[in-house]
């Protein structure tokens, strides 16, 4: 049955949409990178090169939305830092699919894999191999510009959660191969690792200018917000790419596909309990933001200028979840196209709503907390 048989609740995201003043540069700018590096078709005829996209699905894709939506305060040398990374994150999922999950080709993802981890180095200056692919490429290019002095504490952890994230490509391949379905208990934490969300407040670092103090990084409370926050991210986009994912590329590595076979029920069942599990999801990453990661400050007796770091970082996460949510509830890649406007149309921060899909409202009934499902905290 097509998820869009089934009536969706609505999606539940309390902050509204923000554009970066700096979205009208990007377009241009990213498809001469993403040519540069092989990923999009030059048009010339060159053999020597397989690009990944032509340029017509290149736009649809609208990559340049996504970026200047979850980074609205983001200055133009972080927002193209950041778009560049999201457009050879997507590059890798559509080389994954169509090269390995599409021909289930296990041992070739294995290989593409091992050779990936050789340009994921953490070393500064590290000698990286010599690419040869567009995926390749792109991530050797990125290297070069990924940890500026701000953010070099960021080396080893962003280059840890990219070998997390190529990995559990290979393992959604095994699932889907063998027919094995991730369990519901198990499935958050590897979403965060196969959704790259680990790399998420990098990226919200990077637009803001601000961290996490660093004496109140590591504890219980803010591992539990930076959790929620993940699995709204890689949830929600279960939901987004069902059709995709399941009826296209025969994936199991889905939300809808993880609670319909953990719990036993149908998909006209497993549709909106999905829904509301990510909804819960966002209460409890705001339960935390407004109520425990303020308690947690006061007990830490962090100075005015941490809190106020803090409170920019906080504001950041919210704008990136806002931005993920209209992307995935209004861009082509997840809707398709009125053909009225084969260009998508873009929103204005005074009337985003016209990006919201079917059931995706901003003002649905707040759902009950997902804690006690194993999901209240980061492992």
């Amino acid at each position: 049955m097509p998820l869009h048989a089934v009536e969706i609740p609505a999606l539940w995201m309390p902050h509204p949409l923000k554009v970066n003043p700096h979205l009208p540069g990007l377009r241009a700018e990213s498809e001469t990178w993403a040519r540069e590096m092989g990923m999009l078709d030059a048009g010339d005829g060159r053999s020597d090169r397989h690009p990944i996209w032509t340029q017509t699905q290149f736009r649809a894709m609208t990559v340049d939305l996504l970026t200047a939506w979850t980074l609205p305060d983001a200055s133009p040398a972080a927002l193209r830092l950041n778009h560049r990374f999201n457009i050879w994150a997507l590059a890798w999922d559509d080389y994954f699919a169509h090269s390995f999950k599409r021909t289930s080709d296990l041992q070739g993802a294995h290989d593409f894999t091992a050779r990936l981890h050789a340009f994921l180095r953490t070393d500064e200056g590290a000698r990286l191999p010599e690419p040869v692919n567009a995926v390749e490429r792109g991530i050797a290019d990125l290297q070069q510009h990924l940890f500026p002095p701000r953010l070099a504490h960021w080396r080893q952890e962003f280059s840890r959660a990219l070998a997390r994230y190529v990995d559990a490509g290979v393992e959604e391949l095994a699932n889907s191969r063998t027919g094995r379905v991730p369990h519901l208990i198990d499935y958050a934490p590897f979403r965060r690792e196969s959704f790259a969300a680990h790399t998420a407040p990098y990226s919200v670092e990077l637009a803001t200018g601000a961290r996490i103090p660093e004496r109140i990084r590591h504890h219980r409370t803010v591992r539990g917000l930076t959790a929620a926050f993940m699995d709204v991210m890689g949830l929600a986009n279960d939901i987004a790419s069902y059709e995709r994912e399941v009826h296209e590329e025969h994936d199991v590595n889905n939300l809808v596909v993880v609670l319909g076979t953990s719990l036993g029920i149908p998909l006209r069942e497993a549709v909106p309990a999905s829904v509301h599990l990510v909804n819960s999801r966002m209460r409890d990453f705001e339960q935390l933001r407004e109520e425990d990661i303020p308690l947690l400050a006061r007990r830490a007796g962090l100075d005015p200028q941490e809190r106020a770091e803090l409170d920019t970082w906080l504001g950041g996460a919210c704008s990136f979840l806002s931005g993920l949510h209209a992307w995935y509830t209004g861009a082509p890649r997840y809707v398709p196209t009125d053909p009225a406007f084969p260009e998508p149309r873009l929103p204005t921060a005074a009337a985003p709503e016209q990006w919201y899909g079917r059931g995706a409202g901003r003002h649905a009934a707040t759902p009950p907390s997902a804690v006690g499902l194993g999901l209240d905290a980061e492992p």
